[in-house]
């Protein structure tokens, strides 16, 4: 569902785009100029750790990162898929992004992310629920 909304989100925003180019432009007074922001080559696109499994440092699977929670422009949180098997009976959980480490592998080719924490450790953290703003 998720990857449907994004789809069609950036489907809306480029039709959009291709309108504009096409339609009179009003000049904009008082608008900020958009500038474009170069990426740094350590930087992680949030799709890539969409759905990333999540391992303790005995390589042991104790969840999946599931979203990523940005305010103010910042990462403040990630949310944990634990518990659970093949996704059923699992919930979610917010910890902080700096009990998380995610690296890129260059021999394999593949994003890697650890915490320090076991599964039962996790599970005791509160559940978080998407409900209203955050509802999916």
């Amino acid at each position: 569902m998720r990857s449907f909304m994004i789809a069609f989100t950036a489907a809306t925003f480029l039709s959009g785009a291709a309108y504009a180019q096409t339609a009179p432009a009003a000049p904009a007074a008082s608008a900020p100029a958009a500038h474009a922001v170069q990426v740094p080559q350590d930087a992680i696109m949030s799709g890539q750790l969409d759905d990333l499994d999540l391992r303790n440092s005995a390589n042991e699977k104790v969840g999946e990162i599931e979203d990523i929670v940005i305010s103010q422009g910042r990462v403040v949180g990630y949310v944990i898929s634990v518990g659970g098997f093949l996704g059923v009976g699992d919930r979610n959980i917010v910890v902080d992004p700096g009990m998380v480490n995610v690296s890129y592998n260059e021999n394999d080719k593949k994003w890697h992310a650890t915490i320090n924490a076991t599964k039962d450790q996790l599970k005791a953290v509160p559940e978080f629920k998407y409900e209203g703003r955050w509802k999916e």
